[in-house]
């Protein structure tokens, strides 16, 4: 799908009023897309909706003599106001410089707050009107996420990479704004395709507009390993060879792992990786013999069926090789789990399952990490403080939602993921070009039109941490592939974990994501143009 430019209209608001300034601003040289957008969005009119907005007063307007103020000696703040200022200098051409908090009066300030710990650790206050804005969390997280309310506030244009006309205003008003879960993820599949890590970075990006905080990395499959692990060298020389239909595949280094780890921190997300095992592990077996129950190593794979492959839950040598890998992992990844699979084990007995996951579970705790699972871990047993995330369908058998809920009960965590309404992988339609259907089909209404509080029967609210969208890629290769299967479903997947459930209204929130559209084009993101969305006219 091509990017196509779009002349947004204006859709009233159904949840949200704010009353509108209209001075003019600073002309530039290119005005393809201001004309026809608000010159102020109505406050709070965004995505994810916020938990609390108070419209009033006159505008906020951003000029040339604008700065952004930052309190305290903390690193944290000046970061994210540094993070601000590249957002809105290229389209602005403003200078934004960052200053301390008393040199920058009637401009942007970002303060923390010890005292607002009603705030928590990622909400947000945002305080605007004519005089200045001022963004006060009580936890730098708190800061980055309020400024994801700020830059939305804000015309479509400011996402450009070239100068755009103004004006650039800002709704008055406050905004009180916290998560409803902890835990809002989004899982990227580079094992059946490899994206680089520019093009991780990108989708990064991409997740942090919409406050998601996890980014869950698939690093190994049946079509490819994609992490360099010194003790085990074949893993990637050999398994990370190639992909689906045959490519050149590829790897991360350690030191691009910690790139992407790093950049995933500075924009405040944690990443997750994942070892799918026992099964989904032919790229591992194909690599080393010894592996394998009979000794033989079967050739690399480039297809798309799973349930085939096993690590020998019976060998020793399985669990040097799980231990040496989750060791080096463990000590790239500064975040406070590793994803072990579990999923689609089919070539393992019920009985090498269940004692393959009583060993490997203790060595994911040895080195200092929690353990989250597919939801066929509950099969075993769930080590104490280990996550489950469910990706059953609604005609998954009752038996086994069942068992998750028994799980659950027991104190297992939970992260949803029905495929049914997350995976973004999965068709919008039968004709879409790309994606899957052994889940049906996925249209936006349906990915955003659930509860993950009352989703599963029988599992008590306190048990779910939060949400996750998947994107598995056996038929995505590129960029704009990854773009037209997440947007717009990911955003309002993203509305499910951080907003409060009194919000959660199809009727309203069709008409902020479609508010969007003009954002998903300055931003250069390909998407699906559901008819079930009231796009802008083209």
């Amino acid at each position: 799908m091509t990017q196509r430019r779009r002349i947004p209209r204006l859709i009233g608001s159904l949840l949200l009023v704010a009353s509108a300034g209209v001075a003019c601003g600073e002309a530039s040289a290119d005005t393809r897309t201001a004309a026809a957008e608000p010159e102020v969005r109505p406050l709070g009119r965004i995505v994810p909706v916020p938990a609390s907005v108070a419209p009033g007063g006159e505008p906020y307007t951003l000029t040339r003599a604008t700065r952004i103020g930052v309190d305290g000696t903390s690193p944290e703040p000046r970061a994210v106001g540094r993070y601000l200022a590249g957002l809105l200098r290229p389209a602005t051409g403003f200078p934004l410089p960052v200053v301390d908090d008393a040199a920058a009066p009637g401009g942007i300030r970002l303060r923390l707050s010890p005292d607002d710990t009603a705030l928590g650790d990622e909400g947000y206050r945002l305080t605007s009107g004519p005089d200045g804005v001022t963004l006060t969390a009580h936890e730098p997280a708190g800061l980055f996420r309020g400024v994801q309310t700020l830059r939305q506030q804000l015309p479509s244009a400011v996402e450009r990479t070239t100068r755009q006309a103004g004006p650039w205003k800002i709704a008055g008003g406050t905004v009180t704004d916290s998560p409803r879960y902890a835990y809002r993820g989004a899982m990227l599949d580079v094992s059946r395709h490899f994206f680089t890590v520019d093009e991780v970075k990108r989708y990064i990006d991409q997740l942090a507009l919409y406050k998601i905080n996890t980014l869950h990395l698939h690093l190994s499959d049946d079509q490819g390993w994609r992490i360099a692990v010194d003790s085990w060298p074949r893993l990637t020389a050999h398994g990370g060879s190639t992909q689906v239909g045959g490519g050149p595949g590829g790897f991360y280094t350690k030191d691009q792992y910690e790139e992407i780890v790093r950049y995933a921190a500075s924009r405040y997300q944690e990443v997750v990786p994942e070892i799918d095992m026992p099964g989904h592990t032919n790229a591992a077996l194909a690599s080393y013999a010894e592996l394998n129950c009979d000794g033989v190593a079967p050739p690399l794979y480039t297809g798309i069926k799973v349930g085939f492959s096993s690590l020998c839950a019976t060998k020793p040598v399985t669990y040097d090789f799980v231990d040496d890998v989750i060791r080096e992992i463990a000590a790239l990844t500064p975040g406070r789990y590793i994803h072990i699979g579990g999923d689609e084990a089919r070539s393992t007995s019920h009985a090498d399952y269940a004692a393959f996951m009583d060993r490997v579970q203790p060595i994911v705790a040895r080195h200092g990490k929690t353990v989250i699972g597919w939801h066929q871990l509950t099969g075993a047993t769930p080590a104490p403080g280990a996550l489950v995330q469910y990706w059953g369908l609604d005609r998954t058998p009752a038996a086994e939602k069942d068992r998750v809920a028994e799980a659950a009960r027991g104190g297992t965590g939970l992260i949803l993921s029905p495929a049914d309404r997350t995976y973004l992988d999965i068709k919008y339609t039968p004709d879409t070009p790309l994606g899957l259907t052994w889940a049906g089909t996925v249209e936006v209404q349906r990915s955003y039109d659930w509860d993950p509080a009352t989703y599963l029967p029988g599992v008590p609210e306190t048990a779910v941490r939060g949400v996750e969208a998947p994107l598995w890629t056996e038929t995505l290769a590129t960029p704009a592939d990854l773009d037209v299967m997440a947007f717009p479903r990911l955003p309002g997947i993203a509305e499910l974990g951080w907003s409060p459930a009194s919000t959660h209204d199809w009727d309203t929130y069709k008409l902020r994501l479609a508010e969007q559209a003009p954002r998903f084009d300055a931003l250069g993101i390909a998407y699906h143009r559901s008819p079930q969305v009231p796009w802008p006219a083209e």
